[in-house]
């Protein structure tokens, strides 16, 4: 699907689309970059690139497609630096999980004639770095394309194909209302994981390290999205700082019934709010965006019980 493809950044997500695009034939030649000397030489051991960068600009030359796979924050430095070695017709696409900050920040750098699709693959682990990928990661996950207006439609078709290749469902929207979305589904979900994590934390001095010893199944789940990258994560936060400020208002709103609710011993207004709660839960499942198995599948549970 495109002869040479330019990843700037070599970590979860990109070498996960390189191991994809290996498996499945849709790049001629893979061109890899990073920062660090040492993931530049893990990816190439590996194998999942053909040939390693010095710099940025380096690696997009004669490129048709080239993926910013770095940290939001660092979106439009890399921008500056490739601009003015990008080739005519190129696309230019991210996978960052905000899409007004990066479209605001990546756009003006983009010489004419190179088309610029933003985008987001909702898929990933609480790993990082190039020996974190694997090939499959992107199967039934969903992979959100914020194109500008006026942006070529032949090039959002020649890269929605790209992904639903790699075996994701594509689906186009506003950047603005993504960034809303995702802050509902993503963001403060681990501002909240974080947080809890800290709590624990703090608690764990008090009790001699019985949060950890006896950590369940929810504890765990949050220590797990806890674990996600913190460079990735403080940027997500100072990028789409409103409207994960707006979904957090409304989570302490809920928070606050919840808790008069406890207070007041009321608990058919728990049951109830619990009730329509755990309909999400199914109808996630039903969606094949996870599954029902012990721990959601990510942890099996011992012969014989837990």
């Amino acid at each position: 699907m495109y002869g040479r493809v330019a990843l700037i950044g070599l970590g979860l997500i990109a070498s996960s689309m390189a191991h994809a695009m290996r498996a499945g034939g849709l790049a001629g030649e893979i061109v890899g970059y990073a920062k660090s000397e040492e993931s530049r030489a893990v990816a190439l051991e590996i194998g999942f690139i053909d040939r390693a960068a010095a710099t940025a600009a380096e690696a997009v030359v004669g490129a048709d497609l080239v993926v910013l796979a770095v940290p939001v924050g660092a979106m439009g430095a890399i921008a500056t630096e490739i601009g003015p070695h990008l080739m005519p017709g190129a696309t230019v696409t991210d996978v960052g999980s905000v899409k007004q900050a990066v479209i605001d920040a990546v756009a003006p750098h983009i010489p004419e004639g190179v088309h610029f699709v933003a985008g987001h693959p909702i898929a990933g682990t609480e790993h990082s770095g190039p020996r974190s990928g694997f090939a499959t990661l992107f199967q039934n996950r969903w992979w959100l394309l914020t194109p500008a207006e006026g942006t070529d439609p032949a090039a959002t078709a020649r890269l929605r194909h790209l992904c639903e290749s790699m075996g994701a469902k594509v689906d186009e929207m506003d950047a603005a209302h993504h960034d809303l979305v995702l802050a509902v589904t993503s963001h403060t979900p681990h501002l909240i994981a974080y947080t809890m994590v800290g709590v624990a934390d703090d608690l764990r001095r008090v009790t001699d390290s019985e949060v950890i010893q006896y950590s369940a199944a929810g504890f765990r789940d949050f220590t797990r999205i806890a674990a996600s990258d913190p460079t990735m994560w403080r940027d997500v936060f100072l990028t789409n700082r409103d409207a994960t400020l707006d979904i957090l208002g409304r989570f302490t709103e809920e928070l606050f019934a919840l808790q008069r609710a406890i207070r007041l011993g009321d608990g058919d207004h728990l049951h109830a709010y619990f009730t329509r709660t755990r309909a999400i839960r199914r109808g996630i499942i039903e969606a094949g965006q996870d599954t029902s198995a012990p721990d959601f599948g990510r942890a099996q549970p011992p012969s014989g019980g837990r």
